[in-house]
């Protein structure tokens, strides 16, 4: 008597050869920031072609180090970071958070307020896996930071992006915030400094997106990773600050300011009326646990980054590197005949704007994949930060001032003659 099978579905294939799929949930996820351009970037270089790379706000490889003292607190305290930490992040670091959150004028924040995460990329995804149901709405500026737009579809939401005016220095056009806010929405994204424009927002647009997340009962996702790293008489004000009765989650870390990309720590302040939070907070809870604890080693450097020596005031002042490389670059890009750009006032990046007419620029990812191919030298198309518009470009002013004279002196060059046919 043959005996049935008790799971059917288990029956083998014919074909034992199974074709494996990505998850549909990444369907309309990218990060293009590192996609087929720095793809394309790589395999030139393998085989043996230097890239200048204009791409990412990496300080290390352009000679900008971690302050002494931050790595060396990491390096002392190696020994005591063998075992997992707590999940929200070791004492000693989230105490000094705490301190900072005072001094900026955050109010009510202790210690439990305080996630530590692998850089505030990890944090950003672990606050939208919290959050969001399927089909919740978060209102996302464009251009944006694009790990926002794709950890939000990750989640199941659905970025809602509000105009920044380019003719108003990239300020946000809280016109746009309002005509795009639904009964769906459930928080907004506010970058600032930000990334890629360096725009510095001004305190009166700030308290009236703060007030209209109040009136519509928006949670305020504050990414304020540029924080220290402002030129001029540009006022960084945290949004954390600005109303009590709004619950803002500030992101920042230690990749930027403290030149520590590598370090991979970044954390994360509740503020506001935490009450109406508790059970997102349970969940942000679960979700950090779920992880056992960030990377311990470099929580070590958070204390002396924080309460030690702001090397970066050196460098963001006139005579400082980063002072003088954004000038040189802003110049040298607005000479170029057919490209403009709104100087920035914050981070590390210029958001330049091609006269698409006068060199019938069709698709920006061609141009950039033309610009690498002629002049090795890579840079972001502006599509690539969720801007509408196939006319603008990202460049980090990171290199030394004479090798960006070199770069931006070709693309100019390369502009002269550029004529764009469709593919």
């Amino acid at each position: 008597m043959v005996k049935p099978n008790p799971r059917p579905e288990l029956v083998l294939s014919k074909d034992p050869v199974r074709h494996y799929s990505k998850s549909t949930k990444l369907a309309d996820v990218c990060y293009d920031i590192r996609g087929p351009v720095m793809d394309e970037a790589k395999r030139i270089e393998d085989a043996g072609t230097t890239i200048l790379k204009l791409n990412i706000g990496n300080p290390a490889p352009f000679g900008f180090l971690t302050p002494e003292g931050v790595a060396r607190a990491v390096a002392q305290n190696l020994g005591a970071s063998q075992g997992y930490a707590d999940a929200k992040g070791i004492t000693s670091a989230r105490e000094a958070i705490e301190r900072e959150a005072a001094r900026i004028g955050i109010p009510d924040v202790g210690i439990e307020d305080i996630y530590l995460g692998n850089g505030v990329s990890e944090l950003i995804v672990m606050s939208m896996q919290g959050l969001l149901n399927t089909g919740d709405e978060v209102l996302v500026p464009s251009p944006d930071y694009p790990l926002w737009s794709a950890a939000i579809r990750l989640a199941g939401g659905v970025p809602v992006h509000y105009r920044c005016d380019e003719d108003a220095d990239w300020q946000p056009d809280m016109a746009d915030i309002r005509n795009k806010t639904t009964n769906r929405s459930v928080a907004i994204v506010v970058i600032n400094p930000n990334n890629p424009t360096g725009a510095v927002y001004t305190r009166p647009l700030l308290e009236s997106m703060l007030g209209w997340a109040r009136q519509h009962g928006l949670i305020v996702l504050a990414d304020e990773i540029y924080s220290k790293i402002t030129y001029e008489d540009a006022e960084y004000i945290p949004c954390g600050s600005i109303d009590e009765d709004v619950l803002v989650l500030t992101f920042d870390g230690l990749s930027k300011t403290y030149r520590a990309a590598g370090f991979r720590t970044g954390w994360m302040i509740i503020s506001g009326p935490k009450h109406l939070a508790r059970d997102y907070i349970e969940g942000l809870n679960v979700l950090a646990a779920m992880r056992l604890c960030a990377n311990v080693p470099s929580q070590h450097g958070v204390e002396s980054a924080l309460s030690g020596y702001q090397s970066i005031q050196a460098l963001t002042q006139p005579g400082g590197d980063l002072f003088e490389q954004r000038n040189r670059a802003w110049e040298g890009l607005t000479a170029i005949d057919g490209v403009s750009c709104v100087k920035p006032k914050g981070a590390l990046y210029l958001f330049p704007k091609i006269d698409v007419t006068k060199f019938r620029v069709l698709d920006d990812e061609q141009f950039v994949f033309d610009l690498l191919h002629d002049r090795h030298i890579l840079i972001v198309q502006g599509t690539a930060f969720n801007y509408p518009e196939p006319d603008h470009f990202r460049v980090v002013f990171l290199p030394p001032r004479d090798e960006l004279a070199y770069a931006i002196s070709e693309i100019g060059e390369f502009l002269t003659t550029y004529q764009q046919h469709p593919r």
